[in-house]
């Protein structure tokens, strides 16, 4: 059986494994943080928090994910885009729910489609890319061996 659907969605597989694999890493780092797996349209599909993490990452763990999953591109780029956009833009896109320019969400995009994304925090900014790039390439790994 794929691990990733032909239609280039997410299997609970998948997710499982990278969220296992982001654990793992965050564990290795001696880190409480929590991680969200969003499938492409932004809907949640995974989540750990780690014991003892901080409770306002849980949603920040999501938005970012949510954030990538959105713009197809890492929440640290959605910050850089926004840097250059009008006042009115970057306000406003800034004020919807689930969005967030904080660095550590990142696309999971598979034969060039994007087929979710991954959200973690608690760490610093560069603990936490490290940790959902991690999750991120347990995704393409999965979906590169594990076609039909």
């Amino acid at each position: 059986m794929s691990s990733v659907a032909q239609i280039g969605s997410l299997t609970a597989e998948t997710v499982e494994r990278m969220l296992f694999a982001a654990r793992h890493r965050a564990e290795e780092l001696a880190l409480r943080v929590n991680i969200a797996v969003v499938d492409g349209a932004g809907n949640l599909a995974g989540f750990i928090r780690i014991p003892g993490s901080f409770l306002s990452s849980t949603d920040l763990a999501i938005d970012k994910a949510y954030t990538s999953a959105s713009f197809s591109m890492s929440s640290r780029g959605f910050g850089e885009l926004l840097e250059q956009a009008p006042r009115a833009v970057r306000e406003g896109l800034l004020r919807r729910p689930r969005l967030t320019e904080v660095p550590g969400g990142l696309p999971v995009m598979l034969e060039g489609q994007l087929v979710g994304a991954v959200g973690v925090s608690g760490g610093t900014e560069e603990e936490d890319e490290e940790i959902a790039l991690v999750a991120a390439n347990e995704a393409a790994s999965e979906g590169l061996s594990g076609r039909e």
